[in-house]
Parts: C-alpha cells; structure tokens; sequence
C-alpha cells in the first residue's frame, strides 16, 4: 500500500510512543511533507541558505565563539496546525537543564520573516504538531525554534551540545538536519533517565530527523571536527520544541 501523510505520522507516533525517540531518513521526510503539499517544500534552497551569516551566539559560557544561532516562537492549539508566531521574545532555560547557559534569558536574532514564513518552514512546524498532538492531544503549545551553526576552523572545538547530556526542559523536541560540510562527528545518543545510553545515530543527510520525548529521555550530541583542516567545517540543524502550555 503506498505510503500517505497520515499513515506516516502515525509510524512516527507508534514509535515514540513505544522508545520515547525516533528518526527518519531525510528522503524518506522530504517524500513524507510532499504528500501533504506539493510545494512544502519549494522554498527549500533559500530555507537552507539563511544558515549564512547567522550572528554569533554571545552567550556561551565557555566563552565560545563556534555557534551561531536563531530564534523565533511560536504557538499552538490542541491538536491543530494552526499555529501562530507569537511577538519576538528571549530564550530561558533554567539551571537544572542547562548548567552552562542556563539562568539568564538569552535575547538571539530572529529568524529572517521569509524563513519563518516560508513553506518549508511551515511543512516542518505542521509535522510537529500533527505527530506531537496526537501524542498529548489535549495540550495547547508553546513552541520555540531554534537555528544553530556550529562551525570549526582549528581553533575551537565545536560541541553541538555544550551543555553535555542533557533535557531541554520541553515536552518534545524535532532536529533536522539542514547541512553539513567538511564536518565529521556529530553523532547523536539518546539516554534513558538513568543517563543509560539507548541508542547512537548520525544526522547526515539533508532533513534527517529525530524526534524525542524530552520528559523521557536525555540527549546530546558529540563535538564536531574538520575533515579537511584547510577548510572549516559547519554543521546546520533545526531544533523546534513544544512544550504544553497550560
């Protein structure tokens, strides 16, 4: 039978609900947002290249100048894709999930208005909703997205996840890979609640996904290095998270 919108989700959802985690291939995604919409992903190009000339992240406690980074929220109702982007806000965890850069609110650029309103973006934004609100179908959204570029030219080490194994302090959590170049590394492990690891993968490919329960299990992500030491390397993901919003 061939594969639809729906009965896609509905794996992603059977999953998660099973492992509190799951990935999806990035061909397998791109087919998977195409049978919702045709054009979901049309401006896909100009999506991947507002990654260039991201400001840098000036609040790395490490004092690390190897991640540039974006920031837009947004909501949602129950079960609904109707999500709105709500007024331009900073980014606040607390201590308890992230002992480096957490306790501050944290003000980053927003993402550029084409972007956030572009149909890739919005394809994106969608899946998470209709596999998340099938999860916790009475929960109103609060949804925070993030660009990040980590990028290494011999000097620094580029840690995806600075902050080491950690929860973001969300309900759930969707990566996508946007890119990668002369960058090896990178690979993602998933823990249970007693910091056990459950699984390792590598986000490689353009629109490779993973998606978490954030209440259920920790993640993090191994630094990344150049392949070759005469060019730097990069790596470009999406992180969008819901938490439920009372």
């Amino acid at each position: 039978m061939p594969l639809t919108y729906d009965a896609g989700v509905e794996e992603l959802c059977e999953i998660l609900s099973k492992q509190s985690y799951a990935q999806e291939a990035g061909e397998r995604v791109k087919h998977l947002l195409s049978l919702r919409n045709e054009s979901a992903l049309r401006d896909v190009d100009a999506f991947r290249d507002s990654w260039n000339g991201m400001p840098l992240d000036a609040y790395m406690a490490d004092g690390g100048r190897y991640r540039r980074r974006r920031h837009a929220t947004l909501s949602a109702p129950r079960a609904g894709r109707g999500y709105r982007v709500e007024a331009h806000q900073p980014h606040y965890q607390g201590l308890d999930y992230n002992n480096l850069n957490g306790g501050i609110a944290r003000h980053y650029e927003p993402f550029e208005d084409r972007i956030l309103h572009g149909e890739t973006m919005n394809s994106l934004l969608i899946l998470g909703c209709d596999v998340f609100g099938r999860l916790a179908p009475y929960s109103d959204w609060h949804i925070e997205a993030h660009q990040f570029r980590i990028e290494v030219n011999g000097e620094e080490v580029g840690r995806p996840t600075p902050e080491g194994v950690h929860r973001d302090g969300v309900t759930f959590v969707l990566m996508a890979m946007i890119g990668r170049s002369n960058a090896i590394g990178g690979e993602s492990t998933v823990y249970n609640l007693d910091r056990q690891p459950l699984d390792k993968f590598t986000l490689c490919e353009p629109l490779d996904l993973a998606l978490v329960n954030d209440e259920r299990v920790f993640h993090g992500v191994s630094p990344i290095e150049q392949l070759d030491s005469s060019r730097p390397a990069e790596r470009d993901v999406l992180v969008i998270t819901y938490r439920h919003r009372p």
